[in-house]
């Protein structure tokens, strides 16, 4: 299981970083990480997640992901329920299999959406709210008391099970 931390970092400490690596001799790609460095020092965003990448896991997506009678199959991209199919968005399926793949750990809605969509995220909470709504009601027996998708108040959500 992936631990996240969060850091806060004042804007002169990023400034020397985003000078540091823009005007040093590193060969790998760094353009993403500027970008996002760039992003916080002109408020464009509140916070940053980075993952470390490894020749073993870098892109790679869990093929099943099983949850007592939940089955989240990523490469058919499709949710069965005790062998019935749940007939999900792609975008549900996506905030689904993000929680999922990453198992107890907590995201703020930014973090999923930052995760699931390629736009800017511009403080819509009631947009994933919606969704989160919206999934466990196919998923949950009782979306009002979810075993899956639990909110964590203040913060965000996790995938429980």
């Amino acid at each position: 299981m992936k631990k996240i931390n969060f850091i806060s970092l004042n804007s002169s400490f990023l400034k020397w970083l985003y000078d540091k690596i823009k005007y040093s001799n590193i060969e790998e790609d760094t353009s993403e990480f500027l970008e996002g460095i760039d992003e916080l020092l002109t408020s464009k965003t509140r916070s940053l997640m980075l993952e470390l990448e490894d020749g073993n896991t870098n892109k790679k997506e869990i093929e099943e992901i099983v949850c007592d009678s939940l089955v989240i199959n990523y490469k058919q991209r499709i949710v069965t329920q005790n062998n019935i199919e749940v007939q999900l968005t792609p975008k549900e399926f996506d905030i689904l299999y993000f929680l999922a793949k990453n198992r107890g750990e907590i995201f703020t809605k930014e973090q999923i959406y930052q995760a699931v969509w390629d736009e800017e995220y511009y403080l819509d909470d009631s947009n994933i709210m919606a969704f989160i709504r919206k999934i466990r009601k196919k998923i949950e027996k009782n979306p009002d008391s979810p075993e899956y998708i639990i909110t964590i108040w203040g913060i965000g959500y996790k995938f429980k099970r």
